[in-house]
């Protein structure tokens, strides 16, 4: 499977905790969304200016520091709109003018790319995904071969479940899956394949996923 050919989407690995973060956006226009700055804002900002990017937004999958670090930094640097999910716990929503709060199934556009918001809580209460067509951007909900952890504040190990099986599960065996952390043996993989390799989507029941995430 490949990304559309209008679609730009470049995964950067930084930080003390593997980090994925991303560029999407339009091809086209080379307009560019920075989902989920942090650790070092002057490489991002870097890489953008050396690829001709326009930065014109921010997407927040959720609110944990290592996902929000730099959005401070990144702010300063560029007034843009900044989204995370509505439904984020009150103690992980960044406090920043710039913050507008979305809901689940909400719309945003990048240049002509249209990339759907999707709730995914259990590892946070505001947890979201950023799909479009066959590619989703998943943060913490999922990793490859793995799932974001329950055990912090706001993590909910049944949810998770919920969100595995009634959502993830539910996508396309095409979709590629591109997630927050370089956990995985590979970078990002396809929802086909993870449903043969990753034990946390092969349990018959949600008290065998519980006892095997907790």
């Amino acid at each position: 499977m490949s990304i559309p050919a209008n679609m730009i989407l470049h995964q950067m690995e930084l930080g003390p905790l593997q980090n994925f973060l991303y560029f999407i956006g339009d091809a086209e226009s080379q307009e560019i969304a920075v989902i989920d700055p942090a650790w070092d804002v002057e490489y991002l900002c870097d890489q953008a200016d050396s690829k001709g990017y326009k930065i014109k937004y921010v997407f927040l999958t959720h609110g944990h520091p290592d996902h929000v670090n730099g959005l401070d930094d990144m702010l300063k640097r560029y007034d843009v709109p900044a989204y995370i999910s509505k439904h984020e716990a009150p103690f992980y929503m960044p406090k920043h003018k710039n913050i507008i709060e979305v809901e689940n199934g909400e719309i945003l556009k990048v240049g002509n790319i249209e990339f759907e918001c999707i709730l995914m809580p259990g590892h946070t209460p505001g947890c979201q995904s950023f799909k479009h067509q066959d590619v989703l951007i998943t943060g913490d909900a999922i990793f490859i071969d793995g799932c974001g952890r329950c055990d912090l504040p706001g993590g909910d190990p049944a949810v998770m479940y919920d969100t595995l099986y009634d959502i993830v599960m539910k996508l396309p065996d095409s979709t590629l899956l591109y997630p927050g952390h370089n956990y995985g043996p590979t970078p990002f993989d396809t929802l086909g394949h993870q449903k043969i390799t990753n034990h946390y989507l092969l349990c018959s029941s949600k008290e065998e996923f519980l006892e095997t995430r907790m």
